[in-house]
């Protein structure tokens, strides 16, 4: 057998108000100023300032840096780097959910290892440790704080660029679920079905070993008791800290399993369309699935006996299609919609979006690598 790594950030902090106790962390790795990294929203939502208020607070000194898109570009690293250098930061701070924190990820990486952020597309590409990143997470989702993938759009080839890279990991992760108080439903929907893309794909890749399982199944069970909670009332702290947990266990599940082909095809959906990525993992979720069953029935069978399924006497198939059919009530409760042409999607550009999911890093870890045409039947289903 293959050797099994674990990738996880060497800092965890979770759990209400514990983004309060940063300083000290900071301070004992001898860090001086922070570049901090976050979007406009952020800073005009005062949740941003919530961290700001603990430096000024512990007298670290930083410089904001707000311009980061919804789904960071070349452009976003580039200037990042820039004000980075100017001001002579030694260290990050990232605020938000997987866009500060990828394009956090992306300054910390070029700082270290120069050139083009494009040269870094695929598997471990660098030679150094990014700048040590403190990655304060603000939406239940992504899980882009504790993994070592990091998405980045080329603007000029309209694709998002993946990359993995166990030098991008972050030094300390934060999930404060004090900061997604009253986040918006549908953002709340869109991150939390994300969340669950991530542990159903890292159950059923062939990536998949027992430790990955464990943390995978305990957040596919969060997801679905606590992801509807948390979009119908966006001050339920409890369903927020539990979404935490949740979004933490599935990020060390695919950080270390891997993903397949709902993020391979979501990715496209974003680089063409510049679409929510969550919203378009959530869509893709049931339909890759239902391929993937054929082949892989049996890994569909722990998912449905943790979301309550009595499987004495199933088959393997019964419980997937178990399984299925629950993912897409989740996603119709939730509120996400159920076709794409009703956020802008064409048949004229199905070509190109199959043509980019094969060449995605996430593609290989799907169960089958499916044919360019099976790719365009796929994303034809929910036209």
């Amino acid at each position: 057998m293959s050797t099994k790594v674990f990738y996880v950030p060497s800092v965890n902090l979770m759990g209400r108000g514990c983004v309060k106790d940063i300083a000290p962390y900071i301070q004992e790795l001898g860090l001086k100023k922070a570049l901090v990294v976050t979007d406009k929203f952020l800073m005009k939502s005062g949740i941003a300032k919530k961290v700001l208020d603990v430096l000024e607070a512990a007298h670290i000194p930083y410089i904001v840096y707000d311009d980061v898109k919804p789904n960071p570009t070349c452009a976003n690293v580039h200037d990042g780097v820039q004000v980075l250098k100017r001001e002579e930061c030694d260290f990050l701070i990232s605020i938000g959910g997987g866009s500060p924190q990828d394009a956090a990820k992306g300054i910390g990486i070029l700082a270290t290892n120069g050139g083009h952020i494009k040269q870094y597309e695929g598997l471990h590409m660098t030679k150094h440790r990014s700048l040590p990143i403190i990655a304060v997470n603000t939406t239940a989702g992504t899980s882009a704080e504790v993994t070592i993938n990091y998405v980045i759009t080329d603007e000029e080839r309209k694709v998002k660029m993946v990359m993995v890279d166990k030098n991008s990991l972050a030094t300390i992760s934060v999930n404060d679920p004090e900061l997604m108080l009253g986040k918006p439903a549908d953002l709340t929907a869109a991150t939390g079905m994300d969340a669950l893309t991530h542990v159903i794909e890292a159950l059923v890749t062939p990536g998949a070993y027992p430790v990955t399982d464990a943390v995978a199944l305990a957040a596919v069970k969060l997801i679905f008791d606590y992801l509807p909670r948390a979009v119908k009332d966006g001050q339920d702290i409890e369903a927020r800290e539990q979404m935490v947990y949740a979004v933490f266990l599935g990020g060390m599940a695919f950080n270390n399993a891997g993903l397949g082909y709902v993020h391979a095809m979501a990715h496209q959906l974003g680089g063409v369309y510049d679409l929510p990525h969550g919203v378009c993992n959530a869509m893709l979720l049931p339909i890759v699935e239902e391929e993937n069953a054929k082949h892989v029935p049996h890994r569909f069978r722990p998912i449905a006996k943790t979301i309550g399924l009595d499987d004495h006497g199933k088959t393997d198939e019964e419980c997937a299609a178990y399984v299925i059919e629950a993912m897409k009530r989740l996603s119709k409760e939730v509120g996400i919609p159920s076709k794409l042409s009703e956020i802008g999607v064409t048949e004229a550009d199905l070509d190109l979006l199959a043509e980019n999911s094969m060449k995605d890093a996430c593609a290989p870890g799907n169960p089958f690598i499916p044919t360019k045409e099976e790719v365009i039947e796929m994303f034809k289903k929910i036209i």
